[in-house]
């Protein structure tokens, strides 16, 4: 039987700091979090992305020096995105398969500077290298096709694990794609690359500035809501991650993350896998929107939100704010 007033008093326990830490239910460590970069051409760039305040792509060299700063901030993992030239884009995103494009040389440059002390998980999609802008190939109605897709995609996903990445991310949302990636990362010897599947991604309008970062923005023909998510439903998401984790997925995503918390806290309650959660770049523009405004302060923002996806069961966060986050949390 519960203690009554005044012989029970929940203040008691949040009187002191201390006290506070000591009966602290959920902990969010530099250990939680995925740091997503942006990978563009050239050398000794950085060139900031105008919707992502504090946010930039790196040319190749550039990315080495952020992963040494992640190494050091106790960052466990960066997610890789390239940022393809436009001459490079074609309707069959033919560039995903080149063993030397820009996200192969990001992997290998990084790989050979930090070796095993980072882990990169590499996008598998087509629409950083499509000049239609869609996830995959589409028909003469503009339709994206889904087997002809999973054709592509297999051969991307090997590219990339042949280059060193570590965990293969696709977020194609095609059905059927995790098996067929599995199965050809075994057949390959690539045994031990893991799957993190963007299993349930949703039809959001929080997109545009990662759009805008990977140059696919203003080229998209259409939308993408006949293979992401619509954003009313839940069970389906169930039903995605089943599939996935059927198909040979060793962990879960699902994005966007601050709107889509009851989806990522039903999917550890009902599978008890890796769940990760991405605070996508429209997330994290509104943070950096209210602190320009002088509607709250970025630190305790940013703690807050990310301990939220810990609350909901989340292993941990792709956040484009996880340098900053990690150097707050080793202080």
């Amino acid at each position: 039987m519960t203690s009554a007033f005044p012989h029970l008093r929940l203040r008691r326990t949040r009187a002191t700091g201390w006290s506070r830490a000591l009966h602290r239910e959920v902990e969010i460590t530099p250990a939680d979090l995925i740091w997503p970069l942006f990978v563009t051409e050239g050398t000794g760039v950085e060139s900031p992305v105008s919707s992502l305040p504090g946010v930039s792509r790196w040319s190749v060299d550039r990315i080495v020096e952020q992963a040494k700063l992640a190494v050091a901030a106790g960052i466990p993992a960066l997610a890789l995105f390239p940022n393809t030239q436009a001459e490079r884009l074609s309707e069959d995103g033919r560039e995903a398969l080149n063993p030397d494009n820009l996200m192969c040389r990001a992997i290998r440059a990084v790989k050979d500077a930090c070796g095993d002390d980072i882990g990169l998980l590499t996008d598998v999609a087509l629409d950083p290298y499509t000049s239609h802008g869609q996830d995959g190939l589409v028909d003469e109605e503009g339709y994206v096709v889904n087997d002809p897709t999973i054709e592509v995609l297999v051969g991307q996903s090997l590219n990339q694990a042949n280059a060193g990445a570590d965990i293969i991310a696709p977020s194609d949302m095609m059905d059927g794609r995790v098996a067929a990636i599995r199965s050809a990362l075994e057949d390959a010897g690539h045994q031990n690359v893991q799957i993190m599947s963007y299993a349930a991604k949703y039809a959001s309008a929080f997109y545009g500035p990662f759009r805008e970062a990977v140059g696919s923005g203003g080229l998209l023909k259409g939308n993408k809501k006949t293979y992401q998510m619509d954003p009313g439903n839940a069970e389906e998401a169930l039903r995605e991650v089943e599939l996935d984790l059927a198909e040979g997925a060793d962990s879960v995503m699902v994005k966007p993350g601050l709107p889509y918390l009851d989806i990522a806290l039903r999917v550890k309650q009902a599978f008890g896998v890796p769940v990760f959660a991405y605070q996508v770049s429209g997330e994290y523009a509104m943070i950096e929107a209210a602190v320009a405004a002088g509607a709250g302060d970025r630190d305790r923002m940013v703690l807050e939100t990310l301990t939220a996806f810990k609350r909901a069961g989340c292993s941990g966060v792709l956040t484009y704010h996880a340098l900053h986050a990690a150097r707050l949390l080793g202080a």
